[in-house]
């Protein structure tokens, strides 16, 4: 990532790593001189067509299926706040801090191009609001991923108006109260404002976004464990030769081949063909296939996200020439197949992980102590964390359903056929989660089996070496039941992975590649 504290907003060049700067990291917020200058001319033409009382859709006219009702210069200013009040209607758990603040940076660079007509004063309200940490209390459920997010955008917008609810310093309060602590007044919306701010794909982006950039990191996670698991099984190191991979040239699977060879790298524990057996399964011997089809997925995410995240999402569009177009990028398809697809690519690492776990554990299919426990019997060991672990990757089948071939129709059929990439996005953010806990499972398990090869006198390799010694700081061999609730012990391992620990710590002995 950048060495930055703060990021400039010009509309054009926002990047996946200062999302996550911003998001996670507290980093400021600032629009460009450029970006300025669009947003005060783009609002000229505004002005005018109100003056003017020309009809322009959302700006003098009624709505979705209210578009042919005419909205007088004195009542454009109501319906603005009216739209936010109205369309403010989402359901269940609110969004994640990180997820908030992803929301509104996307929103405001998105507004920073200077196709929305916004008033830079309103621009501003919103860019002052991440800055000092008013996060929107915003609801998961209620959007279509079409007309943009139109329900939670709407319920980042309340804060603004003195409505809804936020959370400041930690604590949930109402909107005017945050606003008033954090010392930034209270707006009224002009025309085309509301829908200005609600109008977009940010909320699904958003949340996209983040899961991809944490995707990027679970698979070089998934290739520490694999790695971690091949050497516990005394796997066969030919299955990674360069030669194998370059003839058939996925950039995904030729990376996972040489990530997995600089792991592995003068490791003991690891065969050579025919030395213990002939072939490993398909768990161990075709990682580069299965990760490396995944790591492309990702990849094609990623490049989506980038464009999404400095596009202009709204409708109407006031172009340069002072023309406002009605069409239709709101609509949330470009990002809702793309999404789906990253949800089957996480899954795919959870399976495989608990098909290594299950090979870990299963004395019939190694020749470690069964369920890896030293005292089998009274102690069930490791026994249960497969039924978890499958439980988990059940659940991903399940998420793995694609939401972007479904729709609903809306608005009196106005808008017959919508995205779903909410839907789709959060799905993909929940599988991402659930791999990551799997992965954590088989990591730990990995230590275990490789534990009771100590008296053996093998050397781990370059990269693993770094990764089991993180693991055994936070974690001890497991000899007795009685010694640990299984749970905390696997939240640690889960915590080496969401906190970045395990991978910086392998990344300063080798370089992986995504």
């Amino acid at each position: 990532m950048k060495n930055i504290k703060e990021v400039i907003l010009t509309g054009n060049d926002l990047t996946l790593e200062e999302l996550v700067l911003v998001a996670r990291e507290g980093y400021k917020v600032a629009l460009s001189e450029e970006a300025k200058d669009s947003v005060l001319e783009s609002r000229k033409i505004i002005d005018d067509i109100v003056e003017n009382e020309k009809v322009v859709y959302g700006v003098t006219t009624g709505f979705g299926e209210f578009c042919n009702v005419s909205i007088s210069k004195e009542d454009c200013k109501t319906l603005q706040e009216n739209l936010i009040r109205s369309h403010a209607c989402g359901y269940g758990p609110k969004f994640s801090t990180d997820i908030v603040r992803a929301i509104m940076l996307t929103r405001a660079n998105a507004l920073s191009k200077g196709y929305s007509g916004i008033r830079i004063g309103t621009l501003n309200t919103l860019i002052e609001m991440l800055n000092a940490g008013v996060h929107p209390q915003i609801h998961e459920k209620g959007s279509l991923g079409a007309s943009g997010d139109l329900a939670p955008l709407a319920h980042m917008v309340l804060p603004m108006l003195g409505l809804g609810e936020a959370e400041y310093k930690g604590e949930i309060m109402s909107g005017k109260e945050a606003m008033d602590k954090a010392g930034i007044p209270i707006i009224e919306l002009d025309a085309k404002e509301g829908l200005a701010l609600i109008n977009g794909t940010q909320v699904l982006t958003a949340t996209g976004a983040l899961a991809v950039y944490d995707a990027i990191e679970l698979l070089k996670v998934g290739d520490i464990a694999a790695a971690l698991t091949i050497e516990a099984l005394r796997g066969i190191k030919d299955a990674f030769d360069p030669r194998l991979h370059v003839i058939r040239a996925h950039e995904g699977q030729m990376a996972t081949a040489r990530n997995i060879l600089k792991l592995i790298e003068g490791s003991t524990y690891v065969t050579r063909q025919g030395e213990l057996r002939v072939q490993d399964a398909y768990s161990l011997r075709c990682v580069p296939q299965i990760h490396g089809a995944s790591k492309d997925t990702i990849d094609f995410v990623k490049e989506k996200v980038e464009i999404e995240i400095n596009s202009v999402t709204d409708n109407p569009i006031v172009t340069r020439e002072g023309d406002v177009i009605s069409g239709g990028n709101f609509h949330g398809e470009p990002m809702a197949q793309p999404f789906d697809f990253l949800g089957i690519g996480a899954a795919e690492i959870a399976n495989v992980s608990e098909r290594r776990l299950e090979r870990l554990i299963n004395h019939q299919l190694n020749d470690l102590p069964a369920f890896l426990a030293k005292h089998g019997g009274l102690n069930s060991g490791f026994m249960i964390t497969q039924y978890a672990a499958a439980a988990l990757v059940s659940e991903n089948k399940v998420l793995a359903h694609p939401a972007s071939v479904d729709s609903i129709p809306s608005s009196a059929n106005q808008e017959d056929l919508v995205s779903m990439g909410t839907i789709a996005a959060r799905k993909a953010r929940d599988i991402v989660d659930n791999a990551k806990r799997v992965l954590a499972t088989e990591l730990m398990a990995a230590c275990q089996a490789i534990d009771f090869r100590a008296d053996k006198g093998f050397e781990l390799g370059k990269g693993t070496k770094e990764a089991y010694k993180v693991i055994r700081e936070a974690i001890d061999f497991i000899e007795y039941d009685t010694d640990i609730q299984m749970y905390k012990e696997l939240d640690k391992a889960t915590e080496l992975i969401t906190n970045g620990k395990l991978l910086e710590a392998v990344e300063k002995a080798v370089e992986l590649e995504h």
